[in-house]
C-alpha cells in the first residue's frame, strides 16, 4: 500500500512515545547505569570520547549520546546499536523471557535474530528484513522497541489513564493608585454599599438620580483637574519612576509558538529576495560573459577549421594509406606464420632422420653385436649337444619298452593257458 507523505516523520511520533514508556519502566536506573550510559533526554547533549569501533564511529563501550530522537536520525552506528541491543534485551527481560545481555563480541546477526524471534514470539508482525536494524537508527528500530516496550508495561500491570490537568490561579495584579483616585474610588464604593443595604427588591429613583448626578459631577472634576493640574512636576517625577519598574511588561518569547515560525519565515524570505536581487546581477553578468566566451570559442573554432581543412584532408589520406599498410602487413604476417610453422616440421622431421642416421652408423661401427652373436652360436650349440643327449636317452628309453613289449607277447604266444582276464584284454 502506498504511504502518504507524513509517512516518512511517523518514527519521530514512535520516538516519542518510545521515551515516554522508557521512563514509566524506569530505564535509566535499571538499565542504563549498569552500562554506564546517558540517558535519552529531551535535549541532546554531546557525548565524551570513547572507543572507535572497525566504521570509525564512536564506540559503543563508552557513555553513549542522548537525545529527543536518538533512534530516528544517524548520528553514530556502532553506539545507536548496541543502544538497542542493549535495551532491546532489558526490555524482552523485563516482559517476563529471560534474555542475554549482548557482549562486545557477540555476532549482530544473531542478536538480531534472537531479538525479532523473541518479537514474533508476542503476536507482533516483522515484515522487514533484518539487515533493517544493523544500522541503529530508524523506522524499524523504533517500531521493535515500542512494541517491546508496550509489552513490558502489559507484563508490569501498567494501564494507561486520563490526564488530570492542574487548575492554574490567576495572580492579581496590584496596580498602585493615585491618593485622589483611591479616596475617591472608596467614597463610591461606600455609597453603593450602603445603597444596596437599603434597597430590598425594589430600586429607588432618587438615589439613582443622585448617583447619576455624583458620577457627573465627578467627571467634570476630572476634566477640570486634565484642564488644569495643581501637581508638582518633582512629585510627579519621582512617582513615575517609582512606579516604572511595575508598568513593565515582559512577554515570553516561546519557540514553539507558530507565529515566531511565520515571522521567520518572512525575515528569512525577505533576506532570500535581498539577496536574491544581487545575485541575480552577479549571475546575468557571468551569464553574458559566459555567453561571449563561448562565442568567441566558436568562432576560433570556424577559422581554425578553415586554416587547417588541407592538414586534416592530409591526415585522412595518410590514415587510409596506413590503414591499407596495417592490411597487407596482416596478409604477410599470415603468410610469414604458416612458412614458419611449415619450417619447424621440416626441421624435426631432419632431425628425427639425423638422429636414426647416427645410429645406424654408430651400430654398424661398433663390435658389440658381433660378439653378441658369438655368444649366442656358443649357447645354441650347448643348447644343441644337450637337446642330442635327451633325444639319444629317449630313444634308448623307447627302444627298451619296445623290446620288453615284444618279448612280453612272445612269452604269452608260447603260453599253453590263456587267462580269461588275459584275453578280455586283447
Amino acid at each position: 500500500a502506498e504511504r502518504g507523505p507524513g509517512a516518512a516523520y511517523h518514527m519521530f511520533v514512535l520516538m516519542e512515545d518510545l521515551l515516554d514508556k522508557l521512563k514509566l519502566l524506569s530505564y535509566e536506573e535499571e538499565a542504563l547505569r549498569r552500562h554506564n550510559m546517558r540517558p535519552l533526554s529531551r535535549c541532546p547533549s554531546p557525548a565524551p570520547p570513547g572507543r572507535l569501533t572497525a566504521a570509525g564511529a564512536q564506540g559503543p563501550w563508552g557513555s553513549t549520546r542522548g537525545g529527543p530522537h536518538y533512534f530516528a536520525l544517524p548520528t553514530n552506528p556502532g553506539e545507536q546499536f548496541f543502544m538497542f541491543c542493549t535495551l532491546a534485551a532489558w526490555l524482552i527481560t523485563k516482559a517476563g523471557c529471560p534474555f542475554e545481555q549482548p557482549q562486545e563480541y557477540d555476532d549482530p546477526n544473531a542478536v538480531i535474530s534472537n531479538v525479532l524471534s523473541e518479537l514474533r514470539k508476542f503476536g507482533r508482525p516483522v515484515d522487514f528484513p533484518p539487515s533493517k536494524l544493523k544500522a541503529g537508527y530508524g523506522e524499524q528500530v523504533c517500531y521493535v522497541l515500542d512494541c517491546l516496550a508496550e509489552e513490558a508495561l502489559k507484563y508490569t500491570g501498567f494501564s494507561w489513564k486520563r490526564p488530570v490537568y492542574p487548575t492554574e490561579e490567576l495572580e492579581e495584579e496590584e496596580i498602585t493608585e493615585d491618593d485622589a483616585e483611591l479616596i475617591l474610588n472608596k467614597l463610591e464604593e461606600d455609597v453603593v454599599e450602603e445603597d444596596s443595604d437599603n434597597e430590598e427588591n425594589f430600586i429607588d429613583l432618587n438615589v439613582l438620580k443622585a448617583q447619576t448626578y455624583r458620577s457627573d459631577m465627578n467627571d467634570i472634576a476630572k476634566q477640570e483637574e486634565i484642564l488644569q493640574s495643581t501637581t508638582d512636576a518633582a512629585e510627579w517625577n519621582l512617582e513615575v519612576e517609582r512606579v516604572l519598574p511595575q508598568l513593565k511588561v515582559t512577554v515570553r518569547t516561546d519557540n514553539k509558538d507558530w507565529r515566531i515560525h511565520v515571522d521567520q519565515m518572512h525575515q528569512h524570505k525577505d533576506g532570500i529576495e535581498s539577496s536574491l536581487k544581487e545575485t541575480r546581477g552577479y549571475l546575468d553578468k557571468l551569464h553574458n560573459e559566459i555567453s561571449r566566451t563561448l562565442e568567441k570559442i566558436n568562432s576560433r573554432e570556424k577559422y581554425i577549421n578553415n586554416q587547417l581543412e588541407h592538414l586534416v584532408q592530409e591526415y585522412r589520406s595518410a590514415q587510409a594509406l596506413l590503414s591499407e599498410a596495417k592490411q597487407k602487413y596482416q596478409e604477410g604476417s599470415g603468410g610469414v606464420t604458416e612458412r614458419i610453422r611449415v619450417l619447424s616440421e621440416i626441421t624435426e622431421v631432419l632431425e628425427r632422420v639425423k638422429q636414426e642416421t647416427e645410429e645406424k652408423g654408430s651400430s654398424m661401427t661398433d663390435g658389440a653385436p658381433l660378439v653378441k652373436i658369438k655368444q649366442a652360436l656358443t649357447k645354441l650349440k650347448q643348447e644343441t649337444i644337450q637337446m642330442d643327449i635327451q633325444i639319444g636317452v629317449m630313444e634308448h628309453t623307447l627302444l627298451q619298452s619296445k623290446l620288453k613289449e615284444k618279448s612280453n607277447m612272445t612269452r604269452d604266444m608260447h603260453s599253453t593257458m590263456i587267462p580269461e582276464s588275459t584275453v578280455g584284454a586283447y
